[in-house]
Order: structure tokens, then sequence, then C-alpha cells
């Protein structure tokens, strides 16, 4: 029975090609959308599952409330972890990573500069199950001076010869290699190329400050909320001295941070989705993009079962007289509604077949939009073939299950004279199913514009400084007592503007420190704020097209200006100055040391417009910094030419390398930037999906009309005329579509941009452009068909009347 099923479902299939191949297309590509995105999902949603001790792992985040607002770090200080672990029984172990800047590696005679080597406490590769392939995992990291590199770093260094045993210079600091790992998952909020000793023994053991990312293992029957509820215990002890002393204020007035600093756990599995500080080792993703990505996959299938639907259900009318006449011959209607949907689950099958194929071209492109190293492996494991045979199966039930109940429920004398169910039915089907396909489509392309819109705006608003044609050359640190004269060299270039020294650009955010307003009343209470530190020349601020607000900048004859300090507007308006001329006034750091406010410079940005201008100090001098150059030149390559010349003549123990600061500006929005291509590409997707159910019931509907037509023209109606009256019934049906999409999708956009500090208007033309793109595809969509219905010769459609 099940052979003869498949056997009438293939012959079917084989008499109509054009709306069998019409559905496979549309249902493979949304099987394969789908696929990928489930990729992307799996990905996100398993994010640091892979340690064994993924659920009982928690970081240990810090919150400060000051000045009406909470500034959360995931980073605390050396003696934190260590004490917690020593002051509550249920916490089991806790280990440390430390971040360090990109520094230069050497190996004899080779020498690479890395970016990603990193400090860790002796035990934190066993915690985090992380396996050393050569080594001991228990040992590898205990003793100072130790370090474990990856497979691929190892052969970077050491090309087939073994690593263990072998020593590199990291900086000027020998570092043994004691162990070799394969590498950190891809699925970790944390990567790395190595990982070095983290010995902290001749460090203060302190509690007040920012430094590690810092992690506990806790029992299984630990509650972590009742924890937490303990910490507060710790602050008053450890952390309110701490504060006394270094702000010089009463111990009343300290012991108010028990209320004001507030450690807290993070579940290691949350902070990947759940965790947007800027203070992150890693860009971290976002559950909202898990769940429009997740929407979008499921609208995109919607779209091609849609598809199936309805033009199964629109070719009805040709299997009618074989519906009648099975029934005839007695089939019953079990027998009809398990063909069709035989015939429904071959389809769906022949789609997902088709839909893997698309994945195999399509996975090097996804990978690269999203920014993920998924394998084709992932879509052929056992478990996902099994999936996706389940998938096809379901899809095809789902997808079938109204056309055989359709089909299956004709009356057999109307049918047999030529006449199926009410038309009107069908038709109102169709046409709903139409409205919601294009609906979702011009909905893609309203989100799609906004999109871009957004990172538009936000690479060419106003940032408070020129990013244009700034040059950053790397690693001058390394020329030592020849960096200022190379840089006073390179001034006598006339395509050299200005130039400065420094390590910090507005691109990043630079250290991080409190500070609060000096007051005349030592008894009064200090508002404490966090402020990043760029550490600046005098020519910083002509070099970066920076404006003074208020006071002056440095200068290089001012030898007081080292206890000098430049803040930005924020970091004014926060300290609580108000109305009042900042200029004079003084600034406490933590630790007690003071600086005297001389200017004010207007507030820029320096970090995404995603977040708000925060408060920001400049003080004078600099270490190991950059050099950064304004120039004025259409020869960019000569410049760079004639610049590595005289690196080249200090023979500097660094090799040449450069960036521009509006290239390292764009990589603040490549999520963004990511996101508009997603958006891009599944509005193309919505759209070729919904426009191929619209060419196959446009060219059902006007198959049925054929004698209409003929008569038409016959009575002197023109081309013109037809082609008109056949585009209206579904030109209409699109315009009502977008007028249901435009509402949902500003409410949904509208929430989307709530997440920048700074955003664009969402304005009336985006909608009535994608509403005129959605009509224009409609209607070439339905124009050939029609222009070829209206084009025809009447006597060969009437001749069998």
């Amino acid at each position: 029975m099940i052979k003869n099923y498949l056997t009438i479902a293939w012959r079917s299939l084989s008499k109509n090609k054009v709306f069998s191949f019409i559905n496979t297309f549309g249902l493979a590509i949304g099987l394969a959308c789908c696929m990928l995105i489930s990729g992307y999902l799996y990905q996100e949603l398993t994010y640091d599952t892979y340690s064994e001790n993924a659920k009982q792992l928690y970081r240990v985040n810090l919150s400060t409330i000051g000045n009406g607002g909470t500034d959360v770090y995931p980073v605390v200080d050396v003696a934190v972890g260590e004490g917690m672990k020593n002051a509550f029984p249920e916490i089991k172990a806790s280990t440390r990573l430390g971040g360090m800047q990109p520094i230069f590696v050497k190996y004899q005679d080779k020498q690479f500069k890395e970016a990603n080597i990193v400090r860790a406490d002796s035990n934190f590769l066993q915690l985090f199950s992380i396996p050393v392939i050569e080594g001991d995992s228990r040992t590898a990291l205990v003793e100072p001076g130790s370090i474990v590199i990856t497979k691929d770093l190892a052969k970077k260094y050491f090309g087939e010869e073994a690593a263990l045993g072998k020593t590199l210079i990291v900086g000027n600091q020998p570092q043994k290699i004691t162990g070799v790992i394969n590498k950190v998952p891809d699925n970790s909020h944390f990567h790395a190329d190595a990982f070095m000793s983290l010995d902290t023994r001749a460090w203060h053991q302190t509690w007040s400050n920012l430094g590690f990312y810092t992690y506990l293992l806790l029992d299984k029957h630990a509650d972590p909320k009742k924890l937490e509820a303990q910490f507060p215990q710790l602050v008053a002890k450890y952390v309110v001295p701490e504060i006394q002393h270094d702000m010089g204020v009463s111990l009343a007035e300290a012991q108010k941070s028990v209320n004001t600093f507030i450690f807290s756990l993070q579940p290691l599995t949350d902070i990947h989705l759940h965790s947007h500080t800027k203070f992150e080792r890693e860009a971290n993703g976002d559950i909202n993009y898990v769940y429009i990505f997740g929407a979008l996959a499921i609208f995109i299938l919607l779209l091609a079962c849609i598809n199936f639907t309805n033009l199964s259900t629109a070719a009805s009318a040709r299997r009618s007289k074989e519906v009648g006449i099975r029934k005839v011959l007695g089939s019953l209607k079990n027998n009809l509604v398990t063909q069709f949907l035989t015939e429904s689950v071959l389809l769906t099958t022949l789609a997902m077949a088709f839909a893997l194929v698309l994945v195999y071209f399509l996975l090097p492109y996804f990978n690269d939009v999203a920014g993920k190293n998924i394998t084709m492996q992932f879509y052929l494991g056992y478990k996902a073939v099994v999936i996706e045979l389940l998938v096809a199966l379901l899809v095809g039930i789902a997808a079938g299950v109204y056309p055989a109940f359709f089909i299956s429920s004709f009356r057999i004398l109307s049918v047999l004279k030529g006449n199926s169910n009410s038309q009107n039915s069908r038709s109102v089907l169709r046409s709903g199913l139409i409205v919601f396909q294009f609906g979702i489509s011009t909905a893609f392309i309203i989100a799609t514009f906004i999109v871009y819109q957004q990172l538009h705006f936000m690479q060419n608003q106003k940032l408070g400084y020129d990013k244009n044609q700034i040059l950053v050359i790397n690693d001058t640190y390394t020329l030592k007592n020849n960096l200022v004269p190379f840089k006073n060299q390179l001034m006598q270039n006339k395509q050299v503007v200005n130039a400065t020294i420094s390590g910090d650009l507005p691109t990043r955010s630079g250290d991080g420190t409190q500070i609060y307003l000096k007051s005349s009343n030592t008894n009064a209470a200090h508002s404490e704020i966090h402020t990043s530190i760029y550490h600046i020349d005098e020519n910083y601020l002509a070099t970066m097209g920076m404006k003074m607000a208020l006071g002056r900048n440095f200068s290089a004859s001012s030898p007081g200006d080292s206890s000098g300090v430049i803040v930005n507007q924020t970091a004014v308006k926060e300290l609580g100055i108000g109305n009042a001329d900042p200029i004079g006034k003084t600034i406490v750091r933590s630790g007690q040391r003071e600086f005297t406010i001389i200017g004010v410079v207007k507030d820029f940005h320096y970090s995404s417009a995603k977040e708000k201008i925060a408060p920001l100090m400049m003080l004078y001098g600099y270490s190991n910094g950059s050099v950064i150059l304004k120039v004025n030149t259409a020869d960019m390559s000569g410049l760079i030419a004639s610049i590595k010349a005289q690196w080249d003549d200090y023979h500097a123990d660094s090799p040449f390398s450069y960036t521009f600061l509006d290239d390292q500006y764009a990589q603040l929005y490549v999520a963004e930037a990511r996101t508009g291509k997603i958006f891009t590409s599944f509005a193309i997707l919505a759209v070729i999906i919904a426009s191929l159910g619209l060419f196959g019931l446009s060219a059902f509907s006007i198959r049925q009309r054929v004698k209409e037509i003929g008569i038409r023209k016959v009575l002197g109606a023109s081309s013109g005329t037809i082609t008109g009256m056949l585009s209206a019934q579904f030109l209409k049906l699109v315009a009502l579509s977008i007028v249901i999409a435009v509402p949902f999708t500003w409410f949904a956009m509208h929430k989307w941009l709530q997440e920048f500090a700074y955003r664009v208007e969402i304005q009336w033309w985006v909608f009535a452009a994608a509403g005129a793109m959605a009509l224009g595809v409609a209607f070439i969509t339905v124009s050939f068909q029609t222009i070829k219905a209206a084009l025809a010769n009447p006597v060969k459609s009437l001749r069998n009347e």
C-alpha cells in the first residue's frame, strides 16, 4: 500500500513539474534558512556549556551605585575570589583570569606580536575543563614563569618540533612551556592563545578596586541568591576600611559603601547572552538577537509552508475529477487523505535534500555574516539527520493537512460535472495567505531600511573629533629613547599636519578609576564617579581635532601640568560642579592623589554610539604609546612607505605596522553591520518565496480565466486593460499586506532602536519606499503571466467552446 502511495505521488509530482518545482524550491529555501539559523542559535545557546562544572560556575560581578546610576563591572579586585572562598564553605574553589595588552613574543629568530595572551590561576584550566594534550593541567600553571599555549601557537613558533619544555620570551620575560592545549572551545565567552601563570603573592590583597575576571565554583546544593545576601558583610569587613583610607573620609561616610558597593554572582552560562558591560573580555552576544533570528527562521519557514498550502489548494481543481473517479471506484476519504499527505511528505523530503545542498553552498557566506564557525558536519551528524527527517515529516504533514482534507472532501457529483467546492472559500484562503506572505516580506524590507539607517547614522554622526586621515604607527614604544626624535622627524614631512604620542585612541575607553571633587569641608559627603583615563601630550587635542570648552590645553613649558587634569563636559556635570567654574578645582583619584582641573574638553564619543558619552579625564604624559599622525595627502601609500623607511633607520625591536583610526572606528559597529546583512539576506529570501507563491497563483488564476480573457478581447478590450484588470486583484492584496505590516514593524523597530543611546527617528518615507518595493516586486511577478494572457490569440482560447 505504501509503495502504491509513493508511486502515485511521484507520478502526480512529475505531471505538475512547474508547481512541484515552485513548492520544492520555496520549501528548500525556507528549510535551508531554518537550518542555518538553527546552527547559529545552537552555538549561541550553548556558550560555556563545555565545562563539566558549567552549572556550578559563577562569575563575580561588581555594581557601584552613585550619581543616580549604577555601573556594573565583570572584574573585581585581586583578593575577592579567595576571600569569598575562605568566608563561605559552600564555595569550593575560586579562580581568576587577567587580560594583557598585545605583546611581542620571541623564540630564537621568530618574533610576532600576540594579542590574545592572558594570565590565569593554576586551577583555571581544570575548572573550565580545558584539556591539556601535552603536560598536566593540575600542575602546568603552578610555577611562576610557566605558560600553556595552543597547538596552533606551538606550530607557529616551533613547527613540527615538540613545544613542551621550551622557553618563549614574552615581552622581556622568559616563560617556560609547561602545557599544550588544542584550543579554547569556540562557544566560550573568552578565548586565548596562551595562558601565563598568574602569581599575585606580592600584590596588595585589596578588595575595593577592579582587576580580574573572578569565578567561583559552588557546591551543587548551594543557593547563589542566599550566598549573595551574605556578601555585604564582606564589604563591611574589607571594602569599608579601604575606602576610608583611600578617600580620606570618615568611617560613617565609608560605611555607606555597604549599600553602594555590591558583589553579585552571574551564572557562567548567562554571560554570553546577558552581560554587556564595556569591560567584557570579548564582545558578547545578545539574547534579543536570539529571539529576533529565531522569529525570522520561523517566519521564513511559515512563508514556505504557506506557499505549499496555497499552491496545493489552488491546484486542487485540476485534480477534482481524479478525486471523483477514485471515490466512485470505492476509495475512502482516509485513503485519499493518506495519498495526498504522502505526496506532501515526499515533496518536503525532496525539499530537505535540496536544502542541504543550499546549506553547503551558503554556509561560508552565513559564517562570514554571522561571525560563526559552523561546519557542515553539524548538519550531517546522526542526531542532526534524524531531526532533519522528523522536521521534513512534520512540515510535510503540517503544510499538507489542509490541502489533503480539502481535496478529499470534494463531492462526487459536483466534481464529475466539472465543479468543485465553493470557489469563494478557497479564494478567501488564498487571498489571506498572500496578504500574510507579503506582509512578512514588507516587514523585512522596512526593518532592513531602518537597520542600515541606524548604522549609517552611528558611523557618520558628529563625533567631537576628526577620524579622517588619522594614521596610527603601532608599537613605537620599542623605539625607546628614539621615540621623540622619530616623532619630530615625521613632523618635518609636509604631508604630516600634526603628531602626538599616546596609547589612547577615541575608539576605546582606556583605563578606569574612581574620582570625586575635593571639598573644603573634610566631613562633607563625596560624590564619587567612575571615569576613564587618557594619557596624552600637548599635541593630542590638536591632532585629533578636539575642541576646548573651558580653560587651556597641556603645555610642555608648564611643569605643574603633571598634576593637572583635563576633563570632559560629562565629567564636570557628574561631579556636581553645576554652573560654577570648574577651572582650578581639585579632584581626588583613588589612593588620594590630587589633580587640579586646568581645562574642559568638549564631549566626544570615545566608544560606540550605542553608549552615552561617559566621564573622561586626561592626564599629561604617555607610556607605551603610539605615534598618531594627522596627515593630508592623496598619496597615502607613498607616505607610508616613507615612514617605514624612517622606522627601519632606527632599527626598532619590532616590525613596522600601522592602522587607520577610521578603520578602528568601523570595528565598533561590526555587530550592527552583521545585523544589517542578515536582515538584507532574509528580506531578499522572503521576497523570493512570496514571489514564487504569487507567480504560481497568478499562473493558476489566469489559466482559470483564459476563456473570460478571450471573450473580453473579442468584445474590444485592449491588452493594457486586460493586464491592469488581472494585475489589480493581486496588487490590492499586496497593498493590504503593506497596511497591516506597517504598524507592527514600526513598533518592533522602535523597540530595537531603544538599545542605542543615539538613534535615528523612523521616517515615513521608509514605509513608503518599502511598500513601493513590495508592490513593484508583486507587479513584476504577475506581469509576465498577465501580459502573456493579454497578448494571447482569443481564437485559441475560445475554439473549444
